[in-house]
């Protein structure tokens, strides 16, 4: 059985013109910081007064990230079947096809190798927009693919991980992939690739049971919720209060979960230095 699909016909809405930002001028963060969108874009969108990181897609992590923003995107055509003909409110096949033509995107990953600081890399994202960052059998199959890129070339891996877990409308599909991408990133391993995992708000479910929590090195952005299930509902099964700041990044950084929080504004200089050290 096919678990994916190749496009048959061009996107209407091509990502360069996604927007990820409210419409306006200006952005509330929930701290109540008030700063226009102009200096947002221009300082990774990271607002200035409280350092509050707005949730962004692949389109501007690969901005940030690769060389004079140049990369080849990878197997960027694949496109998600509905094997188990699923249908809630509305026909699986009918919500992505919806979801194609609003975000720009083809499914919640997107793939691509190029530079980052002069460092050949490939680089795997998760779009939130596209169905809450659900991983489908797509997502499993693009990030396979892209470790046997970085297998075939040699060069390291980075994935970001902002998902909500597994993606329900494809039920065993879905969660098959947890197993897939985990073997295969085993093979990074044993041929000595550097695989760097970078977890995003909110990085939960099957993603973060699965390859975001598999790096060598695992690190997060400020204040991302990451963790399985969600602080609501751990809080109702265990009967008690969790503790301040339960499943954010400062949280596991204390609790050896991750290895280190970096800022985004600082990204790439911070991975530019971990490639460089991982090579000597």
């Amino acid at each position: 059985m096919n678990w994916f699909n190749r496009k048959q016909k061009n996107i209407n809405t091509p990502t360069s013109q996604k927007k990820e930002l409210p419409d306006g001028m200006w952005y509330k963060t929930p701290g109540g910081s008030i700063v226009h969108i102009r200096e947002l874009k221009n300082n990774s969108f990271v607002c200035p007064e409280d350092d509050y990181h707005v949730r962004i897609g692949s389109k501007e992590y690969f901005e940030i990230l690769f060389d004079n923003k140049s990369f080849k995107e990878l197997d960027k055509d694949l496109l998600s079947s509905d094997p188990l003909k699923f249908k809630d409110t509305k026909s699986y096949k009918d919500r992505v096809t919806k979801t194609v033509k609003s975000t720009g995107l083809n499914d919640a990953i997107r793939t691509a190798q190029g530079k980052l600081d002069g460092h050949k890399i490939v680089i795997s994202c998760m779009d939130f927009s596209f169905i809450g960052g659900s991983m489908g059998s797509v997502v499993g199959e693009k990030i396979s693919r892209a470790i046997d890129f970085s297998l075939e070339k040699k060069i390291p891996l980075m994935i970001i991980s902002k998902s909500g877990g597994a993606r329900m409308m494809e039920s065993t599909y879905s969660l098959m992939q947890m197993a897939k991408t985990s073997a295969k990133l085993s093979l990074l391993s044993k041929n000595k690739i550097p695989y760097i995992s970078l977890m995003t708000d909110p990085t939960t479910g099957g993603v973060s049971a699965s390859y975001a929590m598999l790096g060598d090195f695992n690190i997060a952005e400020p204040g991302a919720l990451i963790g399985f299930a969600g602080p609501r509902v751990i809080k109702e099964t265990i009967g008690s209060n969790l503790p301040k700041g339960f499943q954010r990044s400062e949280f596991l950084v204390d609790h050896g979960f991750l290895d280190f929080i970096v800022d985004r504004r600082d990204l790439k200089n911070k991975i530019s230095k971990l490639l460089k050290m991982l090579k000597n």
